[in-house]
């Protein structure tokens, strides 16, 4: 069922043109120097196909809960899902909304030097300013209080977040935001699943830090739940207003 994603209109980028590109279950929000939204869509519909007929060849891909390995002859997005779910511990599909929003985020580069797509709260960025990334925890407090500052020199990046409180997407835990940074966005995507399955209650998030950290590639974490919060890493805290 489809959710609508309010929150990806708290803070716009004005000096990016904005726009939308749907296609089955993706759903994206792409900001860019102009209106790219022929060329997302035709990137969405080649990625989303490569997935689904590796899936209809190996249907044990789109339902595993653990790692798996992948064919030879994958795509490179399927070998790239897989390798972030081995070194998170989950599911390759834990990774596929910030897999896809990489890969489309990387081919339209070839056409804007600056593209932030969102993709269900997972996040690829490449800017050329300083950009503030609001952070969306449901009820905790920390709502639309808190965002995190992105260098352009760190992108592309990837930040992405789970929620065992908002939104539909599987997960154990009950965190309310758990937010994984990386370069990238698949891993990032897989990382915060993985983390954020981890955390059930407030006393959890050192548990959830410490996990992170044994994550090969993952720069940063933060993990909200009410009104506690941990961060690890390399994770620039501003005001959302600022």
């Amino acid at each position: 069922m489809y959710q609508p994603r309010f929150y990806r209109y708290w803070v716009e980028n004005r000096d990016l043109v904005s726009f939308n590109v749907m296609v089955g279950e993706t759903d994206l929000h792409i900001q860019a120097r102009k209106n790219l939204k022929r060329k997302a869509q035709k990137a969405v519909v080649k990625y989303r196909d490569s997935l689904e007929r590796y899936i209809a060849r190996h249907p044990e891909f789109l339902n595993a809960l653990e790692p798996i390995s992948a064919e030879e002859d994958a795509p490179l997005i399927v070998k790239e899902m897989v390798e972030s779910a081995k070194r998170t511990n989950v599911g390759p599909m834990a990774g596929v909304a910030g897999a896809i929003a990489e890969f489309v985020g990387k081919d339209l580069l070839d056409y804007s030097p600056e593209i932030i797509i969102e993709n269900g709260g997972d996040i690829f960025v490449k800017s050329l300013k300083v950009r503030n990334i609001g952070i969306y925890a449901g009820n905790s407090p920390f709502t639309k209080k808190l965002a995190i500052k992105i260098l352009p020199e760190e992108t592309p990046l990837g930040v992405c977040t789970s929620s065992g409180t908002v939104g539909h997407s599987l997960s154990f835990g009950k965190s309310d935001a758990t937010v994984a940074i990386s370069p990238s966005a698949t891993l990032a995507d897989a990382a915060a699943t993985s983390i954020g399955n981890l955390i059930k209650d407030e006393s959890d998030i050192p548990r959830g830090i410490e996990f992170a950290r044994k994550i090969r590639g993952i720069r940063g974490v933060l993990i909200i739940k009410n009104a506690k919060i941990g961060i690890w890493g390399n994770v620039r805290i501003s005001s959302e207003k600022e």
